[in-house]
């Protein structure tokens, strides 16, 4: 596989369209506090039909059944975190209400996320990295091993935001390395309304 990493994010941008990304979205204060609150949240093993994931999550506003492919109801946003999602959404120029999904995510040290893309109920993926840094890499969707393909890396810094849109959402998988230390994301997603397969 041919592999291209890019040292700077700006070039990462240019090079797959709808991929956007902001350092320092938040304050050192602001990620003290949402980290607190994460940690009183009743995480629990991510689960992939019958594998658990090392990570934690919680979902709001709907939990997805990878045995059945199936959106789930979930628990509404917690309260706590909606000044975040008004935030996020006043950035991306959409309603807040639109971020119909959250998905709040614990890292241990060490702990990779593999290639995949989002669930294919929503369209916008909006992420908030806090805690340690962490390295996503993108690569072109679908994905035929015995193609060369380029992929390219983004160093996700902590306090920081972006967003999968358009291509960047469709025309690409992406996967977590490895976290170096303990790690935190928040990822708010809109519903896309029809059904793309992968």
């Amino acid at each position: 596989m041919n592999q291209s990493s890019l040292f700077g994010n700006e070039e990462v941008h240019a090079s797959i369209p709808g991929l956007v990304y902001q350092p320092e979205f938040l304050s050192v204060e602001e990620e003290r506090e949402l980290i607190d609150t994460i940690c009183t949240l009743p995480l629990h093993a991510a689960k992939y039909k019958q594998y658990l994931a090392r990570r934690r999550v919680m979902s709001f506003g709907g939990s997805y059944d990878f045995d059945t492919n199936q959106l789930l109801p979930a628990s509404s946003l917690d309260a706590r975190l909606l000044p975040l999602r008004d935030r996020v959404a006043a950035w991306q120029g959409v309603p807040a209400e639109s971020l119909v999904h959250a998905l709040v995510a614990e890292y241990a040290p060490g702990t990779p996320l593999g290639w995949h893309r989002d669930v294919p109920n929503f369209e916008r993926i909006i992420g908030i990295s806090l805690g340690s840094e962490a390295t996503l890499r993108f690569r072109p969707y679908p994905y035929r091993a015995e193609v060369p393909r380029q992929v390219v890396e983004l160093c996700v810094q902590p306090r920081s935001v972006y967003v999968m849109a358009d291509e960047a959402r469709w025309g690409w998988q992406h996967c977590v390395e490895a976290t170096r230390g303990l790690r935190w994301s928040i990822t708010f997603r809109d519903f896309r309304g029809r059904t793309v397969e992968g």
